[in-house]
């Protein structure tokens, strides 16, 4: 049984930092593409950050510089390190692993006041 757990959300002012983590369990972890995605209220999922397999990564433009995205294989474990944290940045944070098939966690909130 394939199992993504996320942690890590929080009510957070903005300037401030969370770290995301997302524990995989059930999959081969070193093969897959993991991704952390982001869905505001009323408006459609994004692709946040992504890191393949080889440690190569790629960003939302409006979170480059501010996020980082990071993966632990011996632990199963990708996380999100977002600093300097924005309102804007308010969504429901999922995890997904990518490879010949897709899994999707079951997000957690992220929380920024103004």
């Amino acid at each position: 049984q394939v199992q993504l757990v996320e942690s890590g959300g929080d009510l957070v002012q903005a300037g401030g930092s969370l770290r995301l983590s997302c524990a995989a369990s059930g999959i081969d972890f070193s093969i897959y593409t993991m991704a952390w995605y982001r869905q505001a209220p009323g408006k459609q999922r994004e692709l946040v950050a992504a890191i393949g397999s080889g440690g190569s990564t790629n960003y939302l433009d409006s979170v480059k510089g501010r996020f980082t995205i990071s993966r632990d294989n011996a632990k199963n474990t990708v996380y999100l390190q977002m600093n300097s944290l924005k309102p804007e940045d308010t969504a429901v944070y999922y995890c997904k692993a990518r490879s010949t098939r897709q899994y999707w966690g079951q997000g957690t909130q992220v929380t920024v006041s103004s």
